[in-house]
């Protein structure tokens, strides 16, 4: 969500939800389409809360995006299902016993057993035998996007003798009528044109029907050759891997290699870019990080145009106006929530790790799953053999300002729109 684009009035929807997670116990699943400012909102209440609170998120990809901890680091659970004798009351529990809220990030991607984990943890470690040990739980996510992973046949059979689905909403915790507020943001702040809004509202609830089909396949250029700043978005990363190599390679010119600065604990997997990255003049990058100045935002593209080993410079088109910016190292944090040593009641954040590195990479292409949050003006869609994961399609075309911008690679047909109807069945009961 581009805030510094955006003039954001505190909008209805925000006010309601700011309001009531600050001067009520009420629980939240916050959700909304594809550009309404879920994130917005959370950093929001994170920043203005006087309430101690503790920012969760299922992977570390998402956890480094709002500054929290993975769910699986916070309770110090092991990365696999766990059975209820696995969860112990812990020696040191002030932590847990002093939390207030606990957001939730990306829930669509949080699986039933996990939240159940958490309900269990909570109670045990909180002695107070309420939901989640009476914590007011935040959620926000849209379950229309990337699904929870289920990957072994256990897990599969789990999900088949013991919840009704893998989504946390049939968690065990929410069978006794727990009372979990439901909000959907309604404003779209990404796209503004209704026709397009239409076709990915039918698309995002399975409704599409021919003529929706047939509008969007006119974005269908065979051949097509992109002049200027256009993003390939991929389902598969061999093939972002393979196009940004070629592209390149394209340029006759040497690469130069910046090495990133790592400090304390942070894992090679939670790099936002290279560690080692390789940038010619005339690359194409994407940025991988909101400006404090507010020069450019995570997912502005550009064009190198100038490179030192202080700064690499970068042209910069952002709805037709172009710009150059300077951009200089900056660093990511990996934190971990612990209470405050000169105030144990209050809740703080440790860095354990860093990473310093220019705050851009390589982007000609990236997959559709890395391209969740992102905001572009030009997108080329490859699916090559088609969408394999729910919610994938609709990610993808939901990128992109307008549909315009769209160029597909190739048609879209009725079995790439992939939508969970248990998630669908959902909406309808609540929303």
């Amino acid at each position: 969500m581009d805030l510094t684009k955006t003039p954001l009035e505190l909008n209805g929807d925000f006010q309601y939800a700011l309001d009531t997670l600050e001067k009520t116990p009420n629980s939240m699943f916050i959700t909304g389409r594809a550009g309404t400012g879920k994130s917005t909102l959370l950093q929001l209440f994170r920043n203005t809360t006087r309430k101690k609170t503790v920012v969760v998120a299922p992977t570390g990809v998402a956890a480094l995006n709002v500054r929290g901890q993975t769910i699986h680091s916070f309770f110090g659970f092991p990365p696999r299902p766990l059975a209820r004798e696995d969860i112990k009351k812990r020696r040191n529990r002030k932590l847990y016993k002093n939390l207030q809220v606990l957001v939730i990030d990306e829930i669509s991607m949080v699986r039933a057993d996990l939240l159940d984990n958490i309900d269990y943890f909570l109670r045990l470690n909180r002695e107070n035998p309420a939901p989640f040990g009476g914590v007011q739980m935040v959620f926000f996510g849209d379950l229309f996007q990337l699904p929870p992973v289920v990957s072994s046949p256990a897990e599969h059979q789990l999900f088949q003798s013991v919840y009704e689905s893998p989504y946390f909403f049939s968690a065990n915790v929410f069978r006794d009528g727990y009372d979990l507020e439901m909000m959907e943001l309604r404003k779209v702040y990404r796209q503004e044109n209704r026709h397009f809004l239409r076709l990915l509202d039918a698309l995002r609830l399975n409704q599409m029907d021919f003529e929706d089909l047939e509008d969007l396949n006119e974005r269908h250029v065979p051949g097509f050759k992109p002049n200027g700043n256009f993003v390939t978005l991929s389902a598969r990363n061999a093939r972002v891997d393979s196009i940004n190599r070629q592209e390149m390679d394209k340029i006759p010119l040497p690469a130069r290699t910046f090495v990133a600065k790592v400090t304390g604990q942070f894992p090679e997997h939670l790099f936002p870019t290279d560690g080692g990255l390789q940038l010619k003049l005339g690359a194409q990058v994407m940025m991988v990080k909101n400006d404090p100045q507010k020069r450019f935002v995570n997912g502005s593209i550009g064009k190198i145009v100038d490179m030192t080993d202080e700064k690499i410079t970068v042209e910069l088109e952002d709805r037709g106006n172009v710009s150059r910016v300077e951009v200089e190292q900056m660093d990511w944090e990996i934190v971990r929530f612990k209470l405050k040593e000169n105030d144990p009641s209050q809740i703080e954040t440790e860095t354990i790790g860093t990473f310093c590195q220019f705050p851009l990479k390589p982007a000609w292409a990236i997959t559709i799953h890395k391209s969740q949050g992102q905001t572009f003006d030009k997108v080329i869609i490859d699916l090559g053999r088609g969408a394999f994961e729910h919610g994938q399609t609709y990610v993808a075309l939901s990128r992109c300002r307008t549909l315009e911008g769209i160029v597909l690679t190739q048609p879209i047909r009725p079995r790439d729109v992939m939508v969970d109807e248990r998630v669908v069945q959902f909406y309808e009961t609540y929303f």
